[in-house]
């Protein structure tokens, strides 16, 4: 018997995942949470031989992915690919990790269930590829500038730490606004703190 944790947002999703799996005779259901801050509890209570994670839960706590224990429990983590910026910081080291789309069949969960409770890998290549894409796309010295405009910053005081013209420094922002997709300063600045670029 397969001992199963679901830690997922939606109280729908979770519920409808939860009658999949415990229709299954070799799963069960060990428990459910709906909040980051349940996870880790849940873990050391229900012991699960497979957690089945939502990636918006582990980025509110990212301890989870750690590994807590000698035999830490294997993650299956379902992430939105449109929203797969930093999915390279749920592996860590001693961890085993299989990662699949949200939006995907119910069997496929099923299935990576069983893989990761033989220890076997589990990897969505549509999600791979969505998280290879969100890789940062800003050169070294347009993050330098986001990051001093991010603090504060006023491009004269930019252009002069990092010894260029107030154009230069311009230029380099409207590159950053393109490659981001933002209309402003600030959309670009919140956009490279959420996808981790600064």
């Amino acid at each position: 018997m397969i001992r199963t944790l679901l830690a997922l947002d939606g109280a729908l999703v979770r519920g409808a995942l939860s009658l999949v799996l415990a229709a299954e005779e070799d799963i069960h259901v060990v428990g459910e949470v709906g909040r980051g801050d349940a996870v880790e509890r849940a873990l050391r209570a229900g012991r699960p031989d497979v957690a089945v994670v939502d990636f918006d839960l582990i980025n509110e706590t990212p301890a989870v992915v750690g590994p807590a224990t000698a035999q830490p429990c294997p993650l299956l983590v379902l992430a939105d690919p449109r929203r797969a910026r930093g999915l390279h910081g749920v592996f860590a080291p001693g961890r085993t990790v299989g990662i699949l789309a949200s939006d995907v069949a119910p069997q496929r969960v099923v299935d990576g269930v069983r893989r990761l409770a033989r220890r076997e890998s589990v990897v969505d290549a549509e999600l791979v590829m969505a998280a290879l894409a969100a890789d940062c796309p800003l050169t070294a010295r347009e993050t330098e500038v986001l990051r001093l405009t991010a603090a504060g910053a006023p491009v004269a005081e930019v252009a002069g730490s990092l010894r260029l013209s107030c154009g230069t420094v311009r230029n380099h922002l409207g590159r950053i606004a393109r490659k981001t997709g933002a209309r402003t300063r600030i959309e670009a600045v919140r956009f490279a703190r959420e996808s981790g670029w600064i």
